[in-house]
Formats: C-alpha cells, structure tokens, sequence
C-alpha cells in the first residue's frame, strides 16, 4: 500500500511541555486507521500536526510525497487533506448548504458548478438534503456532527481526519455515522480516525495505533493492539 501521509519523528513543545514527543505515524491510500488513548495522550494534537493546525517543533510531516510541514491548514486542505473537529464548528448564521458551499470555496478551492456539485454529493452522502435549508444553529448534536463530515467531504478530501466524531451520541447513533464513514471509505477515501467508542472505531478500520504520554505505544491489528498489555495499563485502565 502506498503511503499518502506521515509523521516522522514528529515531536511537539509549548514551552516546557512536551506534547508528542519522536512520533512516527503512516497512513496509507485508501487505508483506515483507528486513534486510541488516554485524555492527554497527544491523541489531537497529532491531528493538529498533521493538518496544519499546528507547526511540529521537531520531526516532519509528508503527504503525497512532498513535505508540507511549513505549510498552513488551508494550504493542506486544497491538497486534500479534510479534518472535523471534536466540538462540531458550524458557521452560525448559514444555512447547511452554505456552509457545505463556503467549505468547498474557500477550504477546497472549487468554483461555481464544481463547489456546488461537491455540496450537494457531501449533502446526500451524509444523509442531509431534507436539511439543506436549515439554519447550522439550529441542529441536534447528530446532525451537527453529521454537518462537521459533511463540510470536511465538500472540501473532496483524499484523508478524512476525525476527531471523536462518535462523543456523544446514542448507539443507534452511533451507527448511523458509522454507516456513512464506511460508505466514505468505499469511495478510497484514506480515514485517521481518534475515537473513545472503541466499537465504531472496529467497524471500519484496518489498523489500530495507540498511544500515551505523547508517543506510539502500539500499532497493529486492531484487536491484538487492544489486547497488548501496554495499552491495556495505559488506556483501558484508565477508563
């Protein structure tokens, strides 16, 4: 499988505080790879590497074969590389087809029939076209975070960074999410996704990496990653 992104030797620091520290992480075209840890593990902060939210104070970050370390999260974005968020960040005041318009404008860098066109596919592909004229502000939770997917599809991304899409919902929910991130991943859209729900996460992807205290402790199959004594003490115990 060919590799699409990575991290290699990535470290962070704000001040004293060391956030990730040497982290190697590879995604590959297509591939799905699930995030686990405890809270503070570095779990977001890697996605905030990767996409460009944040600068890696050491190490570098690859995508498509180049290296886009010193390039900002729009820059990354119009390359293709998509993120929602853990707290779902609506543009208020818009309806849901604007929002999916302005993401596909301004994060993807469409025009005219092409923004509308990848709108209108993240819309349906996310089960929201009833939705489409209601105000973001007015949503539930589900159909919050179903717009967060939405707006990160609408930039047509090639990875899919998720950050604990599942927080919150109910088990049918849940489901219902699952459901549309597996149909995403069909289309060959490479996923890294950091999700607590342990049995969303095993629905979908090929690969689980674990970590703690700013590094990777584990990385394999999924269920043999959870059944690592390491990950147990770092991550089940501290359920």
């Amino acid at each position: 499988m060919a590799e699409l992104l990575s991290a290699a030797g990535v470290g962070l620091r704000f001040g004293a505080l060391t956030v990730l520290d040497g982290v190697d992480f590879a995604v590959g075209e297509g591939e799905a790879v699930g995030i686990v840890g405890p809270n503070g593990a570095g779990k977001t902060s890697l996605l905030n590497v990767l996409a460009g939210a944040c600068r890696p104070s050491v190490g570098a970050v690859r995508y498509g074969g180049g290296d886009v370390s010193r390039l900002d999260a729009a820059e990354r974005c119009r390359l293709g590389l998509g993120r929602s968020h853990q707290v779902p960040r609506p543009f208020l005041g818009m309806s849901v087809i604007e929002n999916l318009m302005t993401a596909a404008t301004h994060g993807g860098g469409f025009s005219g029939a092409a923004a509308q066109a990848r709108s209108l596919d993240a819309l349906a592909l996310c089960g929201m076209t009833p939705l489409a004229n209601r105000r973001a502000e007015t949503l539930g939770l589900l159909d919050r975070k179903r717009l967060e997917l939405a707006r990160a599809l609408a930039t047509s991304p090639r990875v899919l960074l998720l950050d604990e899409i599942g927080g919150g919902l109910t088990d049918g929910e849940a489901a219902e999410l699952v459901a549309i991130i597996r149909e995403i991943r069909a289309r060959g859209v490479a996923i890294v996704w950091i999700e607590h729900i342990v049995h969303m996460l095993l629905r979908v992807i090929d690969r689980l990496v674990c970590m703690d205290a700013g590094r990777v402790i584990a990385n394999g199959e999924p269920r043999a990653v959870l059944a690592d004594a390491g990950v147990i003490d770092a991550y089940m115990g501290a359920i």
